[in-house]
């Protein structure tokens, strides 16, 4: 019966998890030296402290998130709370991006490789919530 229990929440977590694993690179990618990594990725230049600023702010937003799905995953009644953190904070990447293309046009392929990534996990995070909430209840 342990096994059982282990498996299930192997399964109810794999969305946390997944997210965990994406999200603290790109938070790292953004914040640690962006001045240098940004320009190695992606050909962004940073000139100045404001536009750093920024994105280390970011990289605080993105480390804050997965902070809160990490407890989701080891602590049970934090479950529900990261679940859906974890649907609005991608689902919400998702929209933005979408705006982006309808107001600028395709981007590079990783960031639409970052539209598909997200919109999985928010459509699985959906899915998850409704077939494992009714279980804590």
């Amino acid at each position: 019966m342990n096994f059982l229990k282990n498996k299930f929440a192997v399964f109810k977590n794999l969305n946390l998890v997944v997210s965990v694993i994406v999200i603290i690179p790109v938070a790292l990618a953004y914040g640690v030296y962006p001045k240098i990594i940004l320009f190695k990725l992606f050909n962004i230049k940073i000139e100045n402290n404001d536009l750093a600023n920024i994105f280390r702010a970011m990289m605080g937003l993105y480390l804050g998130m997965a902070a809160i799905w990490i407890l989701g995953i080891f602590k049970q009644k934090f479950w529900l709370t990261a679940t859906i953190t974890n649907i609005a904070f991608m689902g919400s990447l998702v929209l933005g991006r979408i705006l982006s293309v309808i107001l600028d046009g395709f981007p590079s392929r990783p960031f639409i490789t970052g539209l598909l990534v997200e919109m999985i996990l928010t459509i699985w995070g959906l899915i998850n919530l409704e077939k494992y909430r009714r279980r804590l209840e």
